[in-house]
């Protein structure tokens, strides 16, 4: 009988095919499903969120699919059917999702050690023959967006590199709701970058010549879809809060002496993303700029001072890529 039924959850249900023809009357509203209080749950990467669903009531053989809509193609991908006695777990998401499950009409999903990509829009849908009704949640991280670029300059990477290239950096592509939040909190850049769902922006507070001219308004700019095999450009990058600890060691190192440093101590040499992170979450703060792990040398400011840069706002201030051969700085850490 166990059997049976999780062969029964295991096909998603067929959805219907047919349009409201004009004129109708509206969908009736929700008759099963209640309407969330919040339908924005705010978390941090590592915690554990609740996505509510409850039920006012418990139809006839009824399902209950939970799925996520990714932006990058514009598909829902399930994460788990239950009938009320069994359940079934869908794709990557498997291993850390479960049902909160604490009353009898409770259907809310419970996603724990959340990561970057777990962030988005998530559907609840009670399917039940003809009377099929759903409610969306959005699952938001706190966290910081950041332009980047790779050694070699500007507008490198098309669609797949600048990906890659934010994965490596302990981040992911940010979406256009987290690059224009970032762009109300006060980044300005001038160069266009991919976000996740394959198109190019950038955000301008101060309007200038060689961002448009000064006669557009501030904004967040678009280029629109690119080609994501043939057009270049940077990326913008999105990371949240880290499970560990980001520290300077003093010295004047190589690039090759500073990953050496932070062995020395159980340690890895930082990623971009993690400095990122700790300047937002942990207020790091220093005027030593240090080696990353991409062969960068940036340093943290979250109090602007004349000494550290001189620049009026709080920010990762960077040297660029300098000869990994030189001298001259220290390094960041990060350890878990």
């Amino acid at each position: 009988l166990l059997l049976g039924c999780l062969w029964l959850l295991a096909a998603p249900p067929v959805s219907s095919i047919f349009q409201r023809p004009t004129g109708t009357p509206a969908p009736l509203r929700l008759q099963y499903l209640l309407e969330p209080l919040h339908p924005t749950v705010h978390t941090q990467r590592g915690a554990t969120a609740t996505l509510p669903c409850v039920l006012r009531a418990l139809p006839r053989n009824y399902r209950v699919k939970w799925s996520k809509v990714e932006p990058a193609n514009y598909q829902e991908n399930i994460i788990i059917i239950t009938n009320g006695l069994y359940h079934k777990n869908y794709g990557p998401l498997s291993p850390r999702v479960r049902l909160r499950h604490s009353h009898r009409y409770d259907a809310s999903l419970t996603i724990t050690d959340v990561a970057l990509e777990d962030e988005g829009r998530y559907r609840c849908q009670l399917v039940n023959g003809l009377e099929d009704e759903s409610i969306s949640l959005t699952l938001h991280l706190e966290g910081v967006v950041f332009p980047y670029q790779p050694s070699n300059g500007r507008y490198k990477f098309n669609y797949h590199e600048a990906k890659r290239a934010c994965e490596l950096q302990d981040s992911r592509l940010a979406t256009y709701q987290q690059l224009y939040k970032a762009w109300t909190e006060g980044l300005d850049w001038c160069n266009a970058g991919w976000i996740l769902d394959g198109t190019v922006h950038y955000p301008i507070i101060n309007s200038r010549e060689p961002c448009g001219g000064r006669l557009l308004l501030p904004g967040v700019r678009t280029y629109g879809a690119r080609d994501k095999q043939k057009d270049r450009f940077d990326a913008f990058c999105f990371t949240s809060a880290l499970q560990g600890q980001v520290y300077f060691i003093r010295g004047h190192l190589n690039f090759k002496e500073a990953g050496q440093a932070c062995r020395n101590h159980g340690a890895a040499i930082a990623k971009v993303g993690q400095l990122y992170s700790a300047w937002k979450f942990s207020q790091l703060d220093r005027c030593d700029g240090g080696w990353l792990a991409d062969g960068s040398v940036r340093y943290p400011i979250t109090t602007p001072r004349e000494r550290c840069g001189g620049l009026p706002d709080p920010g990762v201030r960077s040297f660029g890529f300098p000869s990994k051969e030189m001298r001259t700085y220290g390094t960041y850490c990060f350890v878990g």
